[in-house]
C-alpha cells in the first residue's frame, strides 16, 4: 500500500496532469470562437473541433468522468469539485455546462461563417 506521502505526490501529478490538460482544451475551444469571430478558419479550426468531440466521446465512454478523475480517486476521498484539479471549486463544478456552451457557439460562428461564403 502507498504511504500517505506517496498518494499526495501521486495526487499532485495527476492534478498537475489534469490542469494541463484542462488548459489545453480551453485553450482549443477559445480558438474555434476566435476563428469564427474573425473568419479565419484553417485547418487548426478542424483539428480543435475535433479534438473536442474526441474528447466528448471519452467524456461518453467514461460515463460523463474525466478518467484523469477516476485514477485520481484512487489518491483521494475528498468529495470536492476540485479535488483532482488546480481550479477553483465553483469552476471545477461548472466546467463541462461553461465549457460545452462556448465550444457551442464557437462551432455555430463557424458555421455561419461558412455559409456567409
Amino acid at each position: 500500500m502507498a504511504s500517505s506521502i506517496e498518494k499526495d505526490k501521486r495526487l499532485m501529478a495527476i492534478k498537475l496532469l489534469h490542469t494541463l490538460v484542462w488548459l489545453f482544451f480551453v485553450f482549443i475551444i477559445f480558438y474555434i470562437v476566435y476563428s469564427g469571430f474573425t473568419n479565419q478558419i484553417t485547418v487548426f479550426t478542424w483539428i480543435s473541433i475535433l479534438l473536442v468531440v474526441g474528447e466528448g466521446l471519452v467524456l461518453l465512454i467514461f460515463k460523463m468522468f474525466c478518467p484523469l478523475t477516476l485514477i485520481a480517486r484512487k489518491y483521494s476521498d475528498s468529495k470536492k469539485e476540485n479535488f483532482d484539479i488546480f481550479l477553483p471549486n465553483w469552476l471545477a463544478k461548472y466546467n463541462k455546462l461553461i465549457f460545452t456552451s462556448v465550444y457551442i457557439f464557437g462551432v455555430i460562428l463557424i458555421i455561419i461563417r461558412i455559409l456567409q461564403n
